[in-house]
Order: structure tokens, then sequence, then C-alpha cells
């Protein structure tokens, strides 16, 4: 199966050369890490965070993120955790065959990854129907495609986001993952529509649990401000499976808003990178 993009042209370019164009635009912008790093071979992140609205509004953001991931080296294969925006699908869903198409080209699915973790894991289910319109795991992958075409996936998609089944998804890639040359990506974007120094005080205490690796009091802190953050289900697994997996810190590497691009502080929506290794 031929997974086709879904906001080619409306979240990034849809022409090849402007869609590198665009990504080179990120790493360069102001707000971004300023340079293009060459591919590294110390292969020490577990997880790493990244936003997943378009370029032009967290593209520089992400680009902190891709920045680490690149110097620190490509993986065998990516597993993309985003959250469900459409509804569409099963709680928590996987595809597991098949390959996604961007305008840079394809990349396909880790399949024997992917049923391996579906052995072990007793929540996720087989469902493309989730991954054909959403957006939130799609936009990473033009990222990695700038600096290589030679990596797999493995997506899931995540409606059910609840502290149970965030555990039981980071468990399980951990132990379907041992032995196997991956890294973990979370993609979230964190305060919706709230003016910016809102934004920027609550998503400041979420963000301080997170990269302490405490995906218990991140959820606290959620509750507790009430903060809109889209993918804490998929950054949760993400802490639970790099500490399962060796990871010991966490790093903010950038937080901004929307209105960091736009002028408009009014009503913005909060980004960051993180890792962990």
């Amino acid at each position: 199966m031929k997974r086709n993009p879904a906001v080619a042209g409306t979240f990034y370019e849809a022409d090849p050369e402007a869609l590198k164009k665009r990504i080179e635009w990120c790493f360069h912008h102001e707000i971004g890490p300023g340079k293009i790093p060459r591919i590294g071979d110390k292969r020490e992140l577990k997880a790493v965070i990244a936003p997943h609205a378009g370029y032009i509004y967290s593209g520089p953001v992400a680009a902190h993120t891709y920045h680490e991931v690149a110097a620190d080296g490509f993986p065998e294969t990516f597993i993309l955790l985003c959250p469900n925006h459409t509804g569409i699908g099963s709680g928590v869903s996987m595809m597991t065959k098949g390959e996604w198409v961007t305008p840079i080209g394809s990349v396909k699915i880790d399949e024997d990854l992917a049923e391996e973790l579906l052995e072990v894991s007793e929540i996720i289910d087989i469902d493309e129907s989730a991954h054909l319109g959403e957006h939130s795991c799609e936009v990473h992958i033009p990222f990695l495609q700038y600096f290589s075409q030679d990596f797999k996936i493995v997506p899931v998609c995540m409606w059910m986001q609840d502290l149970d089944t965030a555990k039981e998804i980071g468990n399980s890639i951990a132990d379907a993952s041992q032995g196997k040359d991956i890294l973990i990506i979370a993609s979230t974007d964190f305060t919706h529509y709230e003016p910016a120094d809102v934004a920027y005080k609550n998503d400041q205490k979420v963000l301080e649990a997170i990269v302490s690796l405490d995906e218990n009091r991140m959820y606290e802190r959620i509750y507790q401000f009430n903060v809109s953050m889209c993918g804490y289900g998929p950054v949760a697994a993400s802490i639970v499976a790099a500490r399962k997996k060796g990871a010991s810190k966490g790093k903010l590497l950038k937080y901004a808003t929307s209105g960091d691009i736009t002028g408009d502080y009014s009503s913005v929506v909060g980004y960051a990178s993180a890792i962990f290794k």
C-alpha cells in the first residue's frame, strides 16, 4: 500500500525543490538552529519531540530537533508517535505494511518491527484509516528525507492518550525494539490559542516535567494548568520507552510560539523541540 501525502501543498510545499528550500529556510531562520548539520554517527538519542504545524509556523522549532537527529546519526528505523486529530480509526492505530510517499520520495514501513510491536502490545491495532488524512506523522518525514533516503518508519497514531495507554505503548516499543537500531519521534504541539504569556508560563511547567523524564508529573501539570497539548500521549510513551532503553536525561532545545512568526501574540500555539538520551 502507498500512503500518499495528505498535506503537501498546505502544511509544506508540494514541489520537491521548493520543499527542500523551505526545510533549509527552517534551519536558517532566526528561531531555527542557524545551520544545517552533517550526519554523524554517535547514536546516543533514544527519543525526540518535535512539533507538527505548518512549516512556516513550527518548522524552525522542529529544525532544532532534526539538527540533533542528523548530528547524532540516522537509525535504521524511526518510530513515529502522533496524536489523532481526525477521530478516524481505532484507539491506537498502526500501519504495518507499505510505504509513505512525500514530494521528496517514498519511505518503507519496517514491517518486521511493526509486526513485533503488534505482537507484544495488547492495545495497538492495524488500522490504515487513521493515518490517511492525519498530518502529525506525515510532516516529520520530509525533514528526515532531506538528509537521507536510507531509513524506515513505523507510524503509530494515538486517539487514546490516557496515561495507562501511553505507558503500555512505551513499554511495548522498548520490548519490541530490543537489539534494534531505532529512534522514537513524539509529535506534539503545546498550548493552543491562548495569549503568548499564558502559553509560555503553562508550557514551561509541562516541559519541566518532560525533560525530567517524569510522565506522571507531566499529566498532573497538564490537568492542573489546563494545557491544551495535543500529543501528550505520544510524549508520555516516548518518555517511558526512552527511559527503559537507558535514557537518563532530557533537554529542551527550543520553545517558541506561532506569535514569534506572525507577530500576533494575542492567540498563539506553542511549539517545542526536545531530546532524550
